[in-house]
């Protein structure tokens, strides 16, 4: 159970720079000059998008919050059970930033509906990536003949 958690405590290392870096760049955009030539709808999505990115940072504190209050409570099974739930909503909602990210430009850059074709389509290229390719790849009954366990 020490290995697992060590395991989800380093997933969500990777994922916290991911996070800090889109949060970093939606704070600096309303201080842009043509911030203020964005749409409604824009302004909207903008805000929706950091939003996102603050609720995402804070359910990344989730595991460090559990942990300290299951200290020594003999329930590490119950942590990590919980951590791998709270990891795999954090890879859901970062999937969810980056398409909405990406959206953003390509709305502002070519207009509304190039962003919502674009943010569409890399949230469905996301969701293949992290939910069907692990899925379909590897099962831990599907083991090659003479591979190590």
């Amino acid at each position: 159970m020490d290995r697992n958690w060590n395991e989800l405590l380093q997933e969500m290392r990777v994922l916290q720079t991911g996070v800090q870096i889109i949060g970093g760049f939606l704070l600096t955009l309303p201080f842009q000059q043509r911030f203020g030539t964005l749409t409604g709808m824009q302004k909207w999505w903008f805000l929706l998008l950091v939003v996102l990115a603050t609720m995402t940072t804070g359910l990344m504190l989730v595991p460090v919050s559990l942990h300290r209050r299951l200290f020594q409570h003999h329930v590490k099974y119950r942590l990590v059970a919980a951590g791998d739930k709270i990891v795999k909503a954090v890879v859901a909602c970062v999937s969810l930033l980056i398409a909405g990210c990406a959206g953003l430009i390509f709305s502002v850059a070519v207009g509304p509906e190039a962003g919502l074709a674009a943010g569409g389509s890399i949230l469905v290229a996301l969701a293949a990536l992290v939910l069907l390719y692990p899925l379909l790849s590897w099962s831990p009954r599907r083991r090659k003949a003479g591979q190590k366990r």
